[in-house]
């Protein structure tokens, strides 16, 4: 079974990895870089100052968390599961469309790239879909389109991809709590003006 599911994973990767063109591969090459998102990332920033004032010191050090996290956990995997790249397989060598001859270090499972995007995606999702209506497709597309640039550039089967989407999901989901508790004891809710004061007789 296990051997199934990794043959349809080459084979849906070969199919994704193939659909490449001369003038898509800069475009996918910069989507996959980091700090061509900088400017994102700078707008997704002013956008926290503007709703939450000083608080974006507190978010700024959950987002380092959140992306320290994912980093390791998703290192921690590829130690573990040791699933080569497919540009680092042998037998695919003749068939993976690699751009600029960057190949990614020996294993790929799971993707950094896409844990850290999800992660980042779903905490800032939290943080500002009641101020912004469209936030949440927007960073959801924008989370898939990297995820995506990475299948194409011939660095990660598309299993890769979906672990760590799920290990960016579920890492931004742990944080979301831990958020919320520190709403909670910072802004802790009002007594209601009914409720008797604590140590008073009922």
């Amino acid at each position: 079974m296990l051997e199934l599911l990794m043959q349809l994973d080459r084979d849906i990767f070969l199919f994704f990895n193939g659909l490449h063109a001369l003038w898509l591969d800069p475009v996918m090459f910069y989507i996959s870089e980091k700090f061509f998102w900088i400017p994102l990332y700078m707008l997704l920033l002013w956008f926290c100052i503007k709703h939450y004032g000083w608080r974006v010191l507190m978010i700024l050090v959950f987002i380092a968390l959140l992306i320290t996290i994912t980093d390791q956990l998703t290192g921690f995997m590829k130690v573990a599961f040791q699933r080569l790249r497919p540009s680092r397989d042998e037998n695919l060598a003749d068939l993976v469309h690699i751009v600029n001859g960057s190949r990614g270090g020996r294993f790929g499972f799971v993707s950094a790239h896409a844990a850290n995007s999800f992660a980042l995606a779903v905490f800032m999702i939290h943080l500002l879909r009641d101020k912004i209506s469209y936030i949440a497709p927007v960073l959801l597309i924008w989370a898939t389109l990297k995820a995506y640039s990475r299948i194409y550039l011939g660095v990660h089967y598309p299993g890769d991809i979906l672990g760590g989407a799920i290990v960016g999901i579920i890492s931004a989901l742990i944080i979301i709590e831990l958020w919320k508790v520190a709403q909670k004891r910072i802004y802790p809710a009002p007594l209601n003006k009914f409720e008797p004061l604590p140590g008073k007789d009922q």
